[in-house]
């Protein structure tokens, strides 16, 4: 078990991690996407535009959006004119927001929300043209195991991009950006939300997750080709691409 595997959002419960990243995102759901644009100062938004702009050449038509929340990957996706996105998450609170989201976009036909794990798929193989997964990877309980099921979803020739923050290399940055996640962001999450935690562990999670070659290594480990990673905006984030053969 690797650092982020371990890592919970609640010390004090002896639920396993995945009932507790449910049961902390049931909880901020309702400021979830005021909070995350907030944070994040809007440049999710574009950190989602060109992860969809790597999937463009395949043009695919089925597309799952794994750990999809209120569905803000999935609605980038509808640039590509799939035939259908199906969105996944364990937070029904979350999705209940998506769902409403894409009843107000008027796409309920082209955009479903499922609850469901990212370790156990209801799905055979070889099914999706192309996978996304915005921020959520790093809240998989097993990351091999997750990794693993939706590679074996993946169609051949199939491309997964996964948006994850992450450390940047210049100092200056660094030290701002470690400094807004330890402070701000915790301070920021516990005004406007019920569920404190949710906002402590994020930064914890961040420090925890297994970064740029390494991540790349992990994937390539469970059979994924072409990886690669692509900083963003002065490496707060970092784009992985992979493809399945």
């Amino acid at each position: 078990m690797n650092e982020v595997e371990k890592l919970k959002p609640y010390s004090e419960s002896s639920e396993e991690k995945k009932i507790q990243i449910e049961q902390m995102f049931d909880n901020i759901a309702v400021k979830y996407d005021f909070l995350n644009h907030l944070l994040s100062a809007g440049i999710d938004i574009l950190w989602r535009k060109r992860a969809i702009k790597e999937l463009q050449s395949l043009a695919p038509k089925t597309i799952m959006d794994m750990a999809t929340g209120t569905g803000d990957f999935a609605f980038e996706a509808m640039a590509l004119n799939p035939d259908k996105i199906i969105g996944i998450d364990l937070s029904q609170n979350m999705l209940d927001v998506g769902i409403e989201k894409s009843r107000l976009r008027n796409v309920t036909d082209k955009i479903d929300f499922v609850k469901g794990d990212a370790e156990h798929l209801n799905y055979t193989n070889d099914y999706f043209d192309a996978i996304t997964v915005g921020f959520g990877v790093r809240n998989f309980q097993n990351l091999q195991s997750g990794l693993t099921e939706l590679h074996r979803v993946l169609k051949i020739g199939g491309r997964i991009a996964i948006l994850e923050p992450s450390f940047p290399k210049n100092p200056l940055i660094k030290y701002l950006f470690i400094f807004h996640f330890k402070y701000i962001t915790p301070f920021i999450g516990k005004l406007f939300s019920k569920d404190d935690s949710a906002y402590k562990y994020l930064p914890s999670s961040v420090e925890a997750f297994p970064q740029g070659e390494t991540f790349n290594h992990l994937m390539r480990e469970v059979g994924y080709i072409n990886t690669k990673c692509i900083p963003l905006t002065f490496g707060i984030c970092t784009l992985y691409l992979a493809e399945k053969s």
